[in-house]
């Protein structure tokens, strides 16, 4: 048996172009001919055929042929699941030992990514359907196998929207089949985790911590476990450090994964995180715990949230897709019946017409010979009849529409010309009115004009009316000058004031000052019986004045709920201590500055 011939890779990758073949036997058709090229290569004694097939089989385009046909198209809905996931181990197995020669950048940067991501998108699809576990185990497990061989793929399978979908699954197998794969490639090559980044490191150790965050199943847990003390083994100066920055890890082992028949493995973990930990007691304090529970509590907030809107997005598109996919069947079907529906009228059509030219066919036979062309001289006057009548029907309705149109015109031309009548009358006539009016008589009585001898003395009772009264407008000049003496004693003012604000302010802060220190030292205790921690508070004031701005706060708040005239007078028993902790009491209490309490700093 011979290898894959170049003609028969040539044939193949016709056929694959042709328009004819839907995606399904495309399918078919790859998976017989690379199925059958790969054993025939496998059974040849010189290891170095079945390289050469699969370089063969890249170079002349065919493996690109099967990415696009598992490559996600949601106008191909796919029927048959099993030949896709034979397909996609087919393809993983053909790239795993190509030597793409002078195409090794183009076969390594994008080929592997975009076979890597059909095998996943395919996977995601698979994980959907309950009847689809084991192709979905099939093709995870081409994952793999291509993994142990191009270790630079790890970064882009955890950081892949289609594996997140995969991790998001709410099945207890598919979890399980995830951490499954990444210990039998940790297993299989311990150069694996050496090929790696710390990024693609750190990504592996948090699939692996969040299965234990979120899963409750013994089987994921224990899993997980192993995976991380696998990873711990074979890179323990890479993965120690990663460890340490998960806060909380050793405590939720503890507390949640202990009794589940794997303790010594859970035991050896968390003494493989408490290594480091051990030999710095001083960060093991109760702040940094605190930090980590509050630091776990937001994660775990943040996460539940995530998943929620994502689970609602996905929901969402998922609904309108189906239904714009239900609109457009429907649309489709509706196009359909409408063609089917011409389609049948058509036929009856013609075939009433045939059964009408048979009936006078017979009709005709029927008849003796001297009478069938008075027969046929008969249909022709009919037909006439039925012409001559559609015809003078049509020209009588356009007769009749023709006129009633130069009726609307003609009635329209004689509204316009009575309007344009009446217009004009009404006009004359409200000018003829206008003038048998008698005119109005002036209001003026006397003469009709001014002489020069009254306009004279007009100008002289002016000018003494002027001199008598004189105006009092300024000048243009003197209101500017006035603008900038006004705008000049108006800055002085404002810089005045808020000198004076903050000399207040410097003034109050430094009594608050005085004020404090006189209350910490008239509360001091003895020096005999002084402790390290009262010497502490004693030098950082930060807790009296926390104490001291809590109490101001309460004050501010117990005053804005008390009535009006309630403040007209002394507020001083107001404010009192008693006071003060019943609204501290009714508030629940106050965090200010790390201060839990009724002004006692925390330890």
């Amino acid at each position: 048996m011979e290898p894959l011939e170049e003609a028969e890779v040539t044939e193949l990758k016709r056929q694959l172009e042709e328009e004819d073949l839907d995606p399904e036997q495309k399918i078919s058709l790859l998976n017989n001919t690379l199925n059958q090229a790969l054993k025939m290569a496998a059974l040849q004694t010189d290891g170095s055929t079945l390289t050469a097939v699969k370089s063969q089989l890249y170079l002349s385009g065919v493996l690109s042929h099967c990415v696009v046909l598992l490559s996600p198209d949601p106008r191909r809905p796919r029927g048959n699941w099993g030949a896709a996931a034979t397909l996609a181990q087919l393809t993983s197995s053909c790239c795993v030992g190509v030597e793409p020669g002078k195409q090794s950048q183009t076969f390594h940067r994008l080929f592997l990514p975009s076979v890597m991501n059909s095998l996943l998108s395919l996977a995601s699809q698979l994980m959907r359907r309950a009847e689809c576990v084991s192709l979905f185990r099939k093709v995870m497990d081409s994952v793999g196998w291509l993994l142990r061989a191009h270790s630079q793929l790890t970064t882009q399978v955890l950081s892949s929207v289609h594996y997140e979908q995969i991790q998001m699954c709410d099945d207890v197998s598919v979890s399980l089949l995830c951490i499954q794969m990444w210990i039998q490639i940790c297993s299989a090559s311990r150069d694996f985790l050496s090929g790696l980044s710390d990024d693609s490191v750190l990504l592996l150790l948090n699939e692996a911590v969040g299965q234990l965050a979120v899963s409750s199943d013994s089987s994921v847990g224990g899993a997980s476990v192993r995976l991380i003390l696998l990873m711990a083994n074979q890179q323990e100066l890479r993965v120690q450090p990663l460890l340490h920055s998960f806060r909380g890890l050793d405590s939720l082992l503890d507390k949640d994964w202990r009794g589940r028949s794997f303790d010594q493995d859970v035991d050896q973990l968390i003494a493989l995180i408490q290594s480091d930990t051990r030999s710095h007691p001083k960060a093991c304090t109760e702040r940094v715990r605190a930090a980590s529970v509050i630091q776990a509590a937001w994660r775990s907030y943040q996460t539940r949230r995530r998943v929620k809107s994502l689970n609602r997005a996905v929901s969402t598109l998922q609904r309108k897709y189906r239904a714009r996919r239900r609109q457009q069947q429907q649309q489709k079907e509706a196009q359909q019946w409408d063609e089917e529906l011409k389609y049948q009228v058509c036929v009856r059509r013609q075939q009433a017409r045939r059964l009408f030219h048979q009936k006078q066919r017979q009709l005709l036979q029927l008849l003796p010979p001297d009478q069938v062309q008075s027969y046929l001289q008969e249909c022709e006057r009919r037909a006439a009849v039925v012409i001559q009548s559609f015809w003078k029907g049509f020209r009588e309705r356009q007769r009749y529409n023709n006129t009633h149109r130069h009726t609307l015109r003609q009635t329209h031309t004689r509204q316009q010309a009575a309007r344009t009548l009446q217009r004009a009358v009404r006009c004359f006539l409200d000018k003829r009115r206008a003038e048998k009016v008698p005119p109005t008589p002036p209001f003026w009585i006397g003469q009709h004009g001014l002489t020069d001898s009254r306009r004279v003395e007009l100008r002289r009772q002016v000018e003494e009316h002027i001199s008598l009264h004189p105006s009092s407008r300024v000048s243009r000049q003197e209101c500017e000058r006035l603008h900038e003496e006004v705008q000049l004693l108006l800055l002085s003012e404002l810089q005045g004031g808020d000198r004076r604000r903050r000399e207040e302010l410097r003034v109050e802060a430094l009594l608050a000052h005085t004020h404090t220190q006189l209350e910490l030292l008239r509360e001091a205790p003895p020096l005999s019986t002084v402790t390290l921690k009262d010497s502490e508070s004693f030098l950082s004031p930060s807790g009296p004045i926390a104490a001291r701005a809590r109490d101001s706060h309460n004050a501010t708040l117990q005053a804005s709920r008390l009535p009006w005239w309630r403040t007209l007078g002394d507020t001083a028993d107001m404010f009192s201590p008693s006071h003060l902790q019943e609204l501290e009491a009714e508030l629940g209490g106050l965090f200010v500055g790390g201060s839990v309490g009724v002004g006692q700093p925390e330890d």
